[in-house]
């Protein structure tokens, strides 16, 4: 019989009044871990390949009697919630966990039902996160002790090995995005936020980027900071809470996410000295987290959702310091864009990442996207039309020089260039066309040196930057080559091949 415990002690309560956590080995994902069981439902829907990894339908099972005889008996902890905030769209799932403060993530990172939708709650999905199991490869079929499984047939996600909690809501997400498709919702990669006149905006960018910062606006109202959905009503957040990194976190820079930080939340591997937390250490980790409920952020949306976004920014961290800090693009510019997903893997927000890696991550977010990259980016081509979305580039990576030589654009610059292109300012300015990318850019941003504009101005050396802008051109272009059946007009809305 299976024991629902009341309360269990674990971590340290801060001097912020939140709960400090340690998360042990693991202080990111393990995606070469993460497998989807293969079957007859996803043997045809799924991109198998290098990210979605395929696992062996009786050995999911074996694995799960496994589980359920470990826990037997053990303290347990259980949420139920729903991920999506849309009534009409809302998954209901359950959490089960073996450690309190995961329990606290979940309830924190997912939505809370209300006192009368708990009672008729009926699962549909359900998360068994153990993270004192681990598994015996050769026995059990995984690559390692740690194991993500995702039977999309059975409705079940099974965790174990890792005390990483971002793999729950990870792991939710890309159920999301393999069931929303079928309704003709285009799920993703990004978070969103809404002005006072009703206005919604989208930013997408992998971890690190700076969606949650960029989206947490004193003068705009929060929708989400990660996962989202765009149905034929509008925009609803996946989550009922955020998932912000700590690393360097001021106060000054980002007072939202700061001031969030507080009794209810949850801090993750950031290193305490005398009992406060110290946002500057990285002895543990690049990767240091926090995970609040949303309605700590003051004026966010609830129930989170909005409407049909006016502006799409696109969040890439170059960290070849060559792409320009803003740019505007065509719609196929934006489709290019969108498949491509080009961005920089920042140290800690994967294992084994000590230093910025250039990468290109389809749909920006190609580790949460279990079908075709196509199917996707369909999908934002439709909404682009439909809506009249106008779509930019933020670079938010290094200007100056590449990763070790330059440094990273400051955040009160990249916060300039999308207040300016929410605010419309960016509709008046002049334009000036860069041949290599293909990027029409602006020659002036209220609170932006003109200098920074232009990525070869912050370079000390000229030449070094072309050969390193020759670089990265060529590297788009060789990369979109393994996309089948794309338009001619959105292959020629990218960088131009160099001689």
């Amino acid at each position: 019989m299976v024991r629902i415990a009341v309360e269990r002690e674990e971590g340290v309560v801060n001097s912020t009044g939140s709960l400090s956590v340690n998360t042990g080995k693991y202080t990111g994902r393990s995606p070469d871990d993460r497998f989807i069981v293969f079957d007859d439902k996803t043997r045809d829907t799924i991109d198998w390949g290098k990210i979605n990894h395929q696992f062996p339908s009786d050995k999911f099972e074996k694995l799960l009697e496994k589980m359920k005889k470990f826990v037997d008996d053990k303290e347990l902890y259980v949420f139920d919630g729903f991920v999506g905030a849309d009534p009409a769209n809302r998954l209901p799932i359950r959490v089960i966990n073996d450690h309190v403060w995961q329990s606290m993530f979940s309830r924190n990172l997912f939505i809370r039902p209300t006192k009368e939708e708990l009672e008729n709650h009926e699962p549909e999905f359900t998360i068994l996160c153990i993270n004192d199991f681990v598994a015996v490869p050769e026995v059990d079929g995984t690559r390692t002790d740690v194991f993500i499984l995702i039977d999309l047939t059975r409705k079940i996600v099974l965790i174990g090995g890792t005390e990483y909690a971002g793999e729950m809501k990870k792991s939710m997400f890309g159920v999301m995005n393999f069931l929303l498709p079928e309704r003709g919702i285009f799920p993703m990669h990004c978070s969103a936020n809404i002005g006072k006149k009703g206005d919604t905006a989208l930013f997408f960018g992998l971890s690190g980027t700076g969606k949650t910062t960029l989206s947490a606006d004193p003068n705009r109202s929060l929708i989400g900071d990660d996962e989202h959905g765009w149905s034929d009503n509008g925009t609803f957040n996946f989550e009922g809470g955020c998932y912000a990194k700590c690393i360097n976190l001021s106060k000054e820079a980002e007072p939202e996410i700061w001031n969030a930080i507080k009794p209810g939340a949850v801090l993750e591997n950031v290193v305490l000295k005398d009992n406060v937390p110290d946002y500057d250490d990285n002895t543990l980790t690049e990767n240091t987290r926090v995970a609040y409920p949303l309605d700590f952020i003051p004026g966010a949306v609830i129930p989170s959702v909005g409407g049909n976004p006016k502006v799409i920014v696109f969040l890439t961290a170059d960290a070849l310091g060559v792409l320009p800090p803003v740019s505007r693009l065509t719609r196929e510019g934006a489709m290019f864009h969108f498949i491509s997903g080009y961005t920089s893997k920042l140290a800690g927000t994967e294992r084994g990442i000590k230093e910025p890696k250039s990468v290109f991550s389809e749909c920006f977010g190609a580790p949460f996207m279990p079908r075709p990259a196509s199917v996707y980016a369909k999908l934002l081509g439709e909404k682009i039309d439909k809506h009249n979305t106008v779509v930019y580039l933020v670079n938010t990576g290094w200007s100056g020089g590449p990763y070790g030589i330059g440094k990273r654009i400051k955040i009160k610059y990249s916060r300039a260039m999308v207040t300016a292109a929410l605010s419309g300012a960016l509709d008046t300015v002049e334009y000036r066309h860069d041949d290599l990318f293909n990027l029409d850019i602006p020659t002036e941003v209220d609170g932006v040196p003109p200098e920074i504009l232009d990525s070869k101005n912050t370079w000390d050396d000229k030449d070094l930057y072309e050969s390193s802008a020759k670089k990265l051109a060529e590297m788009f272009i060789e990369n979109f080559k393994r996309f089948e059946n794309v338009s001619p007009d959105i292959i020629a809305a990218g960088p131009k091949a160099t001689q």
